[in-house]
This record gives C-alpha cells, structure tokens and sequence, in this order.
C-alpha cells in the first residue's frame, strides 16, 4: 500500500491533490485513522481509466499496418 505522499510524488503532483482524488472518488483509498492508503491495484485501475488511446492497457495490443 502506498501514502499519498508515494502517490503524489509518483505523479508529479501534490499530495493535496491526491487528497482531491480520493475525495471526489477518482482514486480508491483505505483510510486507516488519520492517514489514506492506496492500494497498487487501485493505482493500476486507476491509470488505465485514464489512458488515452487503447494501447495503454498491455493486454490489449493493437498493431498498426
């Protein structure tokens, strides 16, 4: 499981943001007493529902003639 501060690091933004998030239910997290932790597949679902063209999810390939 990853900190906010993990998440927002591995994105280049700031962990306000991540906060954000998981607020408005973009990113799932577990909130263990004060402190949000993301799981590693939320982080991957997460990334592939943002991807912009097919490809971005590995097992989905598509080849281009």
């Amino acid at each position: 499981m990853y900190t906010c501060e993990d998440v927002a690091e591995r994105y280049g933004v700031k962990v306000i943001t991540i906060w954000d998030w998981i607020r408005k239910k973009k990113l799932p997290a577990v909130k263990i007493g004060r402190e949000y932790r993301i799981r590693e597949e939320d982080i991957r679902i997460f990334e592939e529902s943002r991807c912009t063209v097919p490809t971005c999810n590995n097992s989905n390939t598509i080849t281009v003639q």
